[in-house]
């Protein structure tokens, strides 16, 4: 039993398949992938990106965990329910996110008889025992000697994906007259909510960007206040701007990938992270409430020259992409094959 992710734009390019084993130069041959997924955009990001980059087309399980099993992950047991995720044949590589994934985690780390190599995206709730390796960025402060602590998370923003959808851009984005501004929202999470000023702020900034004679194409996410949607719906309308409103495809890719430069709400790891992976300069709007970590993150990223908090206006810079998914796919690949190697 699979789950095959339906909304990611990402996930139905051309010639790529499903099941099988790796296929680049990292792993050998018939390396078997399987990833736990909680069904979270975010976290099957960050574990398809890494698979990719592994050159392998996984076996994605589902986990859907009811609310007690829920609740209390990564603590409890797997719900069992979710045994197809942790159902024979088992894979050589499992890899997890999300901390209703580690209980099935472990639970075929288990049934395997140790024989599959886990790993672990994110801090887990339960400690360096979640996984045999736990990938964990920079700003989570997690150390351990299982623990790999990229900049950034694992996204699938790749070079070669980037540069199709630059050669056959989205059609509603090709009639956009440069310069293009990419408008990445996010919304509302347990660290803060989207206020009338937040929203004011970034109504101003799409209108005042057009005004100023340039193009804006905006895209929102799954938490984005629906007040917040309707500004910008309003303030985007052609031919000089672009609100993604959920109909046709999501334009998402192309817009990264046109994009003379990228706004993107500091609310989400991944966005900014997705952002980063391109080569336009990035402009971050800080997000509302408390955001220890997310500061960490930003501060971080403005260091190694990835981005710059938005000031209010677009400035003549240059940037190298970051992108740490190529890093993060040789830290597991080394991992297991040193794993891997005592039970050949």
């Amino acid at each position: 039993m699979s789950h095959r992710p339906g909304s990611d734009p990402l996930s139905r390019e051309a010639g790529e398949g499903w099941g099988g084993g790796a296929s680049s130069g990292l792993l050998p041959q018939a390396t078997t992938i399987r990833i736990l997924s909680d069904g979270r955009a975010g976290h099957e990001a960050q574990t398809l990106g890494v698979a990719e980059a592994l050159g392998a087309a996984p076996d994605i399980r589902c986990v859907v965990a009811r609310h007690v099993y829920a609740a209390l992950a990564p603590f409890a047991p797997a719900d069992p329910r979710d045994g197809f995720a942790h159902a024979p044949p088992y894979p050589d590589i499992a890899i997890a996110a999300g901390r209703r994934t580690i209980p099935a985690l472990k639970r075929l780390k288990r049934d395997s008889g140790g024989r599959t190599f886990t790993v672990y995206l994110n801090k887990p709730a339960n400690g360096l025992s979640a996984a045999d390796l736990i990938i964990a960025p920079r700003h989570d402060g997690l150390r351990g000697a299982n623990v790999f602590s990229p900049l950034t998370p694992a996204n699938r923003i790749s070079p070669e994906r980037l540069a199709a959808a630059r050669a056959a851009p989205d059609f509603r984005i090709a009639a956009l007259r440069r310069a293009r501004i990419a408008l990445i929202v996010g919304g509302n999470s347990r660290h803060g909510a989207y206020g009338a000023a937040h929203i004011a702020e970034l109504e101003h900034i799409a209108a005042s960007l057009r005004a100023s004679g340039r193009s804006v194409m905006a895209t929102a996410s799954r938490r984005t206040p629906t007040a917040l949607r309707e500004r910008l719906r309003r303030a985007l309308v052609v031919p000089s701007g672009l609100f993604w409103d959920g109909e046709g495809e999501n334009p998402y890719l192309s817009m990264l990938a046109n994009a003379d430069a990228i706004i993107v709400t500091g609310d989400s790891v991944n966005m900014v992270g997705e952002a980063v992976a391109t080569a336009a300069p990035v402009y971050v709007v800080p997000p509302p409430g408390r955001r220890g970590k997310i500061d960490a993150y930003l501060t971080a990223l403005a260091d190694a020259g990835a981005i710059r908090i938005w000031s209010g206006a677009l400035e003549d810079w240059r940037r190298a992409p970051v992108n740490a998914t190529p890093d993060i796919a040789r830290a597991v690949a080394q991992a297991y094959l040193a794993f891997a190697a005592p039970h050949r």
